[in-house]
């Protein structure tokens, strides 16, 4: 699952390498982006609703759900509530907690997103992204509803999932991006969260920021195969 203001094809770098090991690969647009119906709600708690509702070819549990952003956290409240949904998860620099200051950042990030920011302006601050991913961020950025990125940090608030994160009872791990690039998951909150869960595993991905899967797509990459062993 895609993070805020993105969509199911900018994962493709993860769900080309996961493919190439052999996986079988869904990614999904979260309500309000992509393809996906637009809605009147979009709490963290309805994305995690929608989420209980995909299931495997066939049904079941999935193998593994990588989640990054909101989409992680809504990820942990899914499998929180449906422990049976998947086995295992990968949270992606999760945004569980989200202060005031930071909710009014992303709030501004993705109004500029929507309404003003090209290929231009995401190359420039972003000169080592992949080439695919600057030209899928732009039109996902379009395709997805401004109702939809404002409403999900209004109708989070407060925007804290960490009593589910704490309480998820399946293997769950944390690649987060480094803290000195803004990482959304991080430092002490990160060791609160370890401590608590003894479910919960965590490493950093160096030099990244909270979009790991695009910034160091290799490393992020890395780990999330030794992880999957």
């Amino acid at each position: 699952m895609h993070g805020l203001g993105s969509s199911a094809a900018t994962t493709w770098q993860v769900s080309e390498a996961l493919a190439d090991a052999g996986w079988s690969v869904t990614a999904i647009d979260l309500r309000g982006h992509g393809a996906a119906p637009r809605a009147s709600s979009y709490r963290i708690a309805d994305f995690a609703e929608d989420l209980r509702h995909t299931t495997p070819d066939g049904g079941g549990s999935w193998d593994v759900v990588i989640g990054h952003s909101i989409g992680a956290a809504s990820a942990v409240v899914a499998a929180h509530h449906d422990p049976s949904w998947t086995k295992r998860l990968i949270l992606l620099d999760p945004a569980l907690e989200l202060g005031d200051a930071t909710r009014e950042q992303v709030l501004e990030n993705q109004r500029q997103g929507h309404l003003h920011q090209g290929v231009d302006e995401i190359r420039e601050a972003n000169p080592h992204w992949h080439p695919l991913d600057v030209e899928i961020k732009v039109q996902a950025h379009r395709q997805a509803s401004l109702f939809a990125l404002e409403h999900a940090v209004f109708d989070n608030d407060p925007w804290n999932v960490t009593r589910e994160a704490t309480t998820v009872t399946i293997p769950t791990h944390v690649i987060g991006a480094d803290p000195s690039q803004g990482s959304m998951f991080c430092n002490d909150y990160a060791k609160r969260m370890v401590e608590a869960n003894d479910q919960m595993t965590y490493e950093v991905i160096e030099g990244a920021g909270h979009s790991v899967h695009r910034d160091k797509p290799q490393d992020t990459i890395a780990a999330i195969l030794r992880y999957l062993g």
